[in-house]
């Protein structure tokens, strides 16, 4: 079981008052948009559409939670390859690249279904008997894996303007070490706004387009939704299509344990066991499941909200629904889509590599809390492979491993691997190591039971 420590931050937001409230809403806001539209963006699907059910998809997500993990849902990444495959091979056969997409959609739909499985295992054989094979030998290297294997999107933003990005990434490490007040609990917001006006008064944002853009529109059409599948029925193609795309959910339903080992570390509270992982699974499932119907991208527990949270010490999951409720006001409104389309890929990148790096942070200080022995050569082994996996299948010629109809991502096959030989490997009973208190334990806290 991942190890958690009580952390002092704000837990109610209201008391800081409406106004802080409301711009800490905004900035969990900023913090997801540029990798939320960016799915939409490589696939084809709708900008628009993607808000609206980011929106939707956590209000879900913190219903079906109760209300209690500050979680914020985007696009997932994981599916980008299945979306990709589907368009081409309809477009091959003579499909329209939207009508594909549709068809793709519903191997998603199926694909979010999975997880309704997976948390009906949990809930019956329970969660010790699942997270035992989670302890925080596997679960602090895969937060850590998590922040690396982001942080090359991040560099590779930074590298289309380093002097924007130095921009961001200095406002928010000097308003969140000097900051008073209100301006310390906002820095990605105010490195956001710092560099985009930089880069406005310097000529390097075209606001041209944004001219053309209306204020109002609907954020999706019949044909971008699955009821266009039911005008074009090809049934082999859309079996076809569920068993390429389905499988995935295996890798995403791995990925999503660990970002809710971050976010459980981050915040100090064990959300795996309450509300519990069956609900948070739920949630995930559903908010994907609903937004694949919608011709939305599937749906996934954001990273760069979790480095805000580290960041601003905020865990009030009230913040995050506020930020649900503004992407969903804004969906209907085309003109700021444009023009948050508009930010420089540099300024998203400088603010990123500090979040990216601030949800590795949490990955160490699990290690460092649960007092894990790196004496251990088993303990090197899991932890060691759970890392070069996850980044090495991340940059290395491919950016997942197909074994058989199952695309794994870098993230999911590590964490499978590790999950593996810790349950595996034989560990030493009676082994010493040191508490966070500085205390001998009796036995490391490694081991499968």
């Amino acid at each position: 079981m991942i190890t958690i420590s009580p952390k002092e931050g704000i837990t109610d937001a209201r008391q800081l008052g409406l106004p802080k409230y409301t711009i800490l809403g905004v900035q969990h806001l900023f913090a997801m948009f540029g990798a939320t539209i960016l799915v939409p963006v490589l696939t084809g699907l709708s900008v628009s559409t993607t808000l609206l059910f980011a929106g939707i998809g956590t209000l879900v997500f913190h219903l079906i939670t109760k209300l209690k993990v500050p979680a914020f849902l985007g696009s997932s990444f994981a599916f980008i390859g299945g979306y990709l495959s589907v368009k081409t091979l309809g477009v091959e056969q003579g499909m329209t690249e939207t009508l594909a997409l549709s068809y793709a959609c519903i191997g998603v739909f199926f694909a979010g279904m999975c997880y309704f499985i997976m948390a009906g295992f949990i809930k019956t054989f329970g969660i010790d008997k699942i997270m035992r094979y989670f302890p925080p030998v596997v679960t602090g290297p895969m937060i850590i894996a998590i922040g690396l294997v982001l942080s090359g999107s991040a560099i590779h933003n930074c590298t289309t303007n380093w002097l924007l990005a130095l921009v961001a990434i200095l406002t928010v490490i000097c308003t969140s070490i000097w900051g008073k007040g209100i301006i310390k609990i906002i820095p990605i917001l105010l490195g956001v706004l710092v560099s985009y006006t930089v880069a406005a008064v310097t000529g390097e944002v075209d606001f041209s387009p944004l001219h053309e853009a209306a204020w109002v529109g609907l954020p999706f059409s019949r044909e971008q939704t699955v009821l266009a599948v039911l005008d074009h029925m090809d049934t082999s193609f859309l079996v076809s299509t569920i068993i390429a795309i389905m499988p995935i959910a295996i890798a995403t339903i791995m990925e999503h344990i660990g970002d809710m080992c971050a976010i459980s570390s981050t915040v100090g509270k064990d959300f795996l066991k309450e509300p519990g992982l069956h609900r948070t699974l739920m949630g995930d499932g559903l908010a994907t499941a609903l937004a694949s119907l919608f011709g939305a991208p599937a749906n996934t527990t954001y990273g760069e909200n979790t480095g805000v949270l580290n960041l601003t010490k905020v865990f009030d999951p009230a913040v995050i629904r506020l930020a649900a409720i503004l992407a969903i006001l804004l969906s209907f409104c085309p003109k700021f889509a444009c023009l948050i389309g508009l930010m420089p890929a540099a300024t998203i990148g400088g603010v990123s590599l500090i979040l990216y790096g601030m949800i590795s942070a949490v990955g160490v200080r699990n290690l460092v809390e649960a007092g894990v022995d790196f004496s251990s050569s088993r303990n090197v082994f899991v932890a060691a492979l759970i890392l070069v996996i996850a980044i090495g299948v991340k940059y290395g010629a491919e950016d997942n491993v197909n074994i058989g109809p199952i695309h794994f991502s870098g993230l999911a096959l590590s964490a499978l691997v590790g999950i593996i030989l810790n349950a595996c490997l034989p560990n030493k009973l009676g082994m010493k190591v040191k508490s966070v208190h500085g205390k001998e334990k009796p036995q490391d806290n490694s081991q499968v039971e």
